[in-house]
């Protein structure tokens, strides 16, 4: 039993994220319909050594069918991602065989073994992408002990291209990933998933915003799961801090607390406020992020749609599939609004809208109705921002709330 506790300590999570890809890819190609994280993982747990386990999550190209839980494909599953990692890297500082993850508005993602370089490759600030002010409040934040927030390692300057590096643990998995492969499609996220990892985005949240910070871009891509199946909080992190709010940092750049710059956000998590033209919007534009993030656990896919159409600056798209959704707000509805730049009244078609008619149970999708996750949802996606709860007040309820005995 110890050879065994040995190997699977030695497993890293990458290389875990790297079989379920390789199965992810195996199930395409032969038309299964099994869950490439349940394959891998009943392959952890039952494999007696490594090589049974990659045996199992990497299925010789032989006509033979092998045993369960190995895949019964035609052939071997592509090999692409480890034959990019055994490939020659660049070199970027002291760290060699760097291989390129992604890009962003202002940088290029790398990784180095069991790190992540962000690679800032813009050199004129684009407000409110600033690289600067990202670090100096990541590190305001690990050295505070912020909880389930990304750690900065270290920073420092390519002396071959004097590009800004930001360095972090590297992450091999997303909420995003987990969304667009766990299978079924149709079905909701198990919530012994969606428990931990929005313990630890609240968590993350309360932590912010009591020292009046906004994360500003809360989307299931920013949350980063250091295992494919995690059961504790301390697995995931909340990323993606390049547009940040800092109630000191980020007044000198030109965005005082009043008069916030509008286009932040991802698509079809950006907040109401932002569309109608509220500079003066605080941490309440996370917590609608984090509702409609959590909606998509259940629906998965987006719970709003977000279309390239613009209205005066405005996704129009957006806009509207809000009002098909929530109804359309008035100002007895949405008092704050009535101060907007673009109040949102009289303008629009009005619609009663699906929650009127079908419930948040509904709206929200299959398994929202369960331990009150479809509540927290309404909680969160709210038109008034003064009236959404609280990321200290969705720890409190009871779809998040962790028994005697439990991880959090």
């Amino acid at each position: 039993m110890a050879e065994a506790a040995d190997w699977r300590n030695a497993l890293t999570a990458s290389e875990r994220y790297e079989n379920i890809q390789n199965i992810t890819k195996a199930i395409a190609a032969a038309g299964l319909s099994q869950s490439a994280f349940e394959t891998e993982n009943e392959a952890y747990k039952t494999a007696n050594s490594r090589e049974e386990y990659d045996e199992a999550c990497n299925p010789p190209a032989s006509g033979v069918e092998p045993p369960e839980p190995v895949l019964t494909a035609p052939s071997s599953p592509p090999q692409e991602t480890n034959d990019r990692e055994s490939s020659p890297g660049i070199t970027i500082g002291d760290y060699q065989n760097c291989h390129y993850v992604a890009s962003g508005v202002t940088a290029e993602v790398y990784r180095a073994q069991a790190r992540a370089l962000k690679v800032i490759v813009e050199t004129h600030n684009i407000e409110p992408h600033n690289p600067h002010r990202e670090a100096k409040i990541l590190a305001s934040l690990r050295a505070s002990n912020a909880p389930n927030i990304i750690p900065l390692l270290e920073t420092f300057r390519d002396p071959h291209t004097q590009n800004l590096v930001l360095v972090f643990p590297y992450a091999p998995l997303t909420l995003a990933d987990l969304l667009t492969s766990h299978h079924p499609p149709s079905s909701p996220l198990p919530t012994t998933l969606i428990r931990p990892i929005f313990t630890a985005l609240f968590h993350a949240l309360h932590h912010l915003h009591s020292h009046s910070l906004i994360h500003r871009d809360i989307k299931p891509s920013a949350l980063l799961l250091t295992t494919p199946e995690p059961t504790s909080p301390s697995q995931i992190h909340l990323s993606d801090f390049g547009t940040a709010w800092h109630p000191t940092l980020s007044p000198p750049s030109g965005e005082p607390q009043d008069s916030k710059i509008l286009d932040v956000g991802t698509g079809p998590y950006r907040a109401p406020e932002t569309l109608f033209g509220n500079r003066a919007y605080g941490p309440a534009i996370d917590l609608w992020a984090a509702g409609t993030t959590l909606a998509e656990c259940f629906l998965r896919k987006p719970f709003f749609d977000s279309r390239p159409a613009n209205e005066d600056g405005n996704q129009l798209g957006l806009v509207l599939s809000l009002f098909q959704t929530l109804g359309t707000p008035t100002p007895e509805s949405w008092p704050e609004a009535v101060g907007f730049r673009t109040p949102p009244f009289e303008m629009y078609r009005v619609f009663e809208g699906r929650v009127a008619r079908e419930g948040w149970e509904g709206v929200a999708g299959a398994g929202a109705a369960a331990a009150g996750w479809g509540r927290l949802v309404e909680g969160l996606v709210r038109f008034e921002s003064g009236e959404r709860v609280t990321a200290g007040e969705a720890l409190e309820l009871p779809c998040l709330k962790w028994g005697e005995g439990e991880a959090e």
